[in-house]
């Protein structure tokens, strides 16, 4: 059994990937700020649930205290860190970039150097598409990706390079896993499903920014936890891509959101925002490869799963602040 310290656990990923942890008898002790970025509820739910592992502790606490994390691997002996604690969101980055320095550069940073005094054999970090902005589909890991359009994305292949010169520097395991478009139950209500998902439910306007033609590589939840888990064995130093396999149009998960919730969607359509990518697609093969992995839930599965959940939750979901 493995001592894992998993960073964001409260968060959509971070909840999964400990539930996942958990059921496989490793010992998780999670670690949240529960910034108010998007709701709180959603937040105290996803820790409720978990909570209810015995092999589970959690702790509120910051990745940017470095004293509070010195404590916290000065109790614990980790054998693995998993970092999705993360400033996320795109547009939010434009509006206070400094936040995103702080945790997704400096906070990274703290974790990968507590990891190197404390030997801890290994360490994974969540990255993202965002880094292939202007980049010729499918998106290979080798592209160069220095030419980020947000803030957000910026901090991220800082944080990847960090990552890069500690495991050339110290021998540091590290796997850094590039994540396309998650969603599924329980996710964030600042992405594009969920709030499609509520706002037609609920009979009220949507917002595409553009023509609804651009395209995503959607990644279902329980696909992205596999390749998180699949990733904690010995990889010396790698960046990995996760994702669906498939670039779908936002327009025809729309259809899907409409067809599945059995509600026609009203479309308020706004220019397109400078900071969003026309289009995601990742190039698996390296996960394939080295992982094993490959996603197994389509775009029209994961859709009809998340409606189901959302339908058996409206009563409180109705109450989520998007």
């Amino acid at each position: 059994m493995n001592k894992i310290l998993l960073t964001g656990a409260a968060g959509f990923i971070g909840m999964k990937t400990a539930q996942q942890l958990l059921e496989k008898d490793h010992e998780v002790v999670g670690i949240d700020n529960l910034n108010d970025y998007y709701d709180l509820q959603l937040k105290k739910r996803r820790l409720s649930i978990l909570k209810n592992y015995q092999n589970f502790s959690f702790q509120h606490l910051d990745i940017e205290k470095l004293e509070d994390l010195k404590n916290l691997f000065n109790t614990f002996k980790f054998t693995a860190v998993i970092n999705l604690a993360a400033r996320a969101g795109v547009r939010y980055s434009m509006e206070n970039p400094f936040v995103y320095v702080t945790t997704n550069v400096l906070g990274n940073t703290n974790l990968l150097e507590l990891s190197k005094r404390h030997n801890v054999s290994k360490f994974i970090l969540a990255s993202t598409s965002s880094l292939y902005a202007g980049q010729q589909m499918p998106f290979p890991e080798t592209l160069a990706v220095n030419t980020p359009i947000s803030p957000y994305a910026a901090t991220k292949k800082g944080a990847e390079m960090m990552c890069y010169a500690y495991n050339y520097l110290y021998n540091l395991n590290i796997t850094v896993l590039r994540f396309f478009t998650v969603y599924g139950p329980l996710g964030r209500p600042d992405m594009s499903i969920f709030r499609f998902m509520k706002l037609i439910d609920e009979g009220k306007p949507i917002e595409v920014f553009g023509d609804g033609n651009q395209k995503r590589d959607f990644t279902y939840i329980d696909d992205i936890v596999e390749g998180i888990v699949s990733a904690l064995k010995p990889l010396d130093f790698q960046i990995i891509n996760l994702g669906g396999n498939k670039s779908v149009k936002l327009n025809y998960v729309i259809e899907l959101i409409e067809k599945n919730l059995g509600k026609k969607a009203e479309i308020i359509h706004k220019d397109f925002h400078k900071a969003d990518m026309k289009a995601t697609w990742a190039d698996i093969s390296k996960a394939r490869q080295m992982l094993n992995w490959q996603p197994q839930i389509s775009i029209e599965q994961g859709i009809e799963k998340t409606a189901c959940w959302w339908k058996e939750n409206r009563d409180w979901l109705k109450n989520i602040t998007i």
